[in-house]
């Protein structure tokens, strides 16, 4: 079990680019599945082929019983279907136990966004005090101006900002390039940031993180620990929400787009989902403030 599994994370950072966290992630499941078979049926840990559909069933089980979401039993089961359909195709084992094994259908949850009035008074209240202030407003700014993933915004060079059209080029999932544009306010705690920039890099640093557009307070390019607690931080300020992170500034884009007119497959390209499926739970979040809207507007709406 696990030299396939080795294999198999192997193959998902080759020959499918697959990020960091992905293979992370699914090291962590096929490592919480090991252990399961280390007391439901040991023996198939040198022998895959005992390993059934009962035995990944039996462990959906004991992972609910550990109090697991469905959507979170879910995604450790979509993990365990994609490594037994490699295991399958490389001829590791003769059977493939996960193809009838169903994904536990996930609960439906809209995704946390900063309202908009909290969204002005986080930029309004905002100091500028140190060029570390201008930075951060320069990330606060770009992550709700474009509505890009953690990774992505980590992932930008200086040279990635076209100032002549307002445009960032960032590289998304699966190495894919996409440019996305960004406002006047964006840009001008860009340029400020810049500004102050050169202050703060590594001149001894490797050329990959002197050329970073945000950077750590060692000089390199910035992580995504530094860039969640910052996040984290200013959101703070402002907000109750349970979630106080930048993928919460992307839903927050998305859904204030939506609720602005714009269309669901101009946002679909702006965010850089694959499927327009990825897109439309922002359809939900809006239909929620047009209900909010409606009730508190009409005479007889509540």
């Amino acid at each position: 079990m696990r030299r396939i599994t080795d294999k198999y994370l192997s193959y998902l950072r080759i020959e499918r680019n697959a990020s960091p966290h992905t293979i992370t992630s699914y090291r962590r499941d096929l490592e919480d599945f090991t252990d399961f078979l280390q007391i439901y049926d040991s023996e198939s840990l040198d022998d895959v082929a005992r390993i059934n559909r009962f035995s990944i069933r039996a462990w959906m089980g004991h992972l609910s019983d550990n109090g697991l979401s469905n959507r979170s039993i879910g995604r450790k089961v979509s993990c365990l279907k994609s490594f037994f359909k490699y295991a399958f195709a490389r001829g590791h084992v003769d059977q493939n136990p996960a193809l009838l094994v169903s994904v536990p259908k996930a609960e439906k949850r809209l995704p946390d966004t900063v309202q908009q009035i909290d969204i002005n008074a986080l930029f309004d209240e905002m100091p500028s005090v140190t060029g570390w202030d201008y930075q951060t407003r320069a990330i606060i700014e770009l992550l709700y101006a474009t509505g890009i993933r953690l990774a992505e915004l980590i992932s930008i060079n200086v040279e990635d900002i076209e100032h002549s059209s307002d445009l960032i080029r960032v590289m998304g999932k699966g190495s894919k390039e996409r440019y996305v544009p960004f406002g006047d306010k964006a840009r001008e705690a860009i340029d400020e940031w810049i500004s102050h920039r050169k202050s703060y890099v590594d001149k001894e640093a490797a050329d990959a993180d002197r050329k970073a557009l945000f950077l750590s307070k060692s000089g390199k390019r910035i992580y995504p620990v530094a860039v969640q607690r910052l996040v984290k931080k200013q959101i703070e300020r402002v907000s109750e929400i349970r979630k106080k992170s930048p993928h919460v500034l992307r839903h927050s884009f998305a859904t204030h787009m939506l609720n602005k007119g714009a269309d669901i497959r101009v946002i679909k390209e702006l965010l850089g989902h694959a499927a327009l499926t990825s897109t439309q739970v922002y359809t939900h979040t809006s239909v929620e403030h047009l209900k909010k809207v409606y009730e508190d507007a009409h005479p007889r709406g509540s």
